[in-house]
């Protein structure tokens, strides 16, 4: 796949291509308050696949993680695990078409805010994945 997306202000722009995987709407409390969003929709690239125009700024969200964002528009646009940082999740709502790509799961439900219902049919975890 070729995907492009960005920041809000269009400081920040990329370009991914290679094959998406562990798309997901996350529903854990570190997603929702660098958001301001009951959940966030990631897809998960190769760090190799992502091009940046310009690299976002890096904010250490926990011991294990980092998020990168618009300095300028405050825009969430990437997570990475500190132990995998060839893995790099974009939020999915920051490509130039969302609906290109359609989460598959949802992660980190017990977190779930008890007013955010969905109507879908997607896999359900608890915490992660793996878990």
């Amino acid at each position: 796949m070729d995907l492009s997306g960005g920041c809000a202000c269009g400081q920040h722009r990329y370009r991914a291509r290679g094959v998406p995987r562990e798309l997901t709407l996350c529903h854990c409390s570190d997603c929702r308050r660098a958001s301001a969003a009951p959940a966030v929709a990631w897809v998960t690239f190769r760090a190799s696949e992502i091009e940046w125009t310009s690299t976002p700024v890096l904010r250490q969200s926990s011991p294990r993680a980092q998020r990168g964002f618009c300095p300028n528009c405050g825009t969430q646009l990437s997570f990475f695990l500190v132990a995998d940082p060839d893995a790099v999740d974009l939020t999915l709502c920051s490509l130039d078409d969302p609906e290109a790509l359609t989460p598959e799961d949802h992660t980190y439900t017990r977190s779930q805010l008890s007013w955010l219902q969905t109507a879908d049919h997607w896999p359900r975890y608890e915490t992660s994945r793996q878990a």
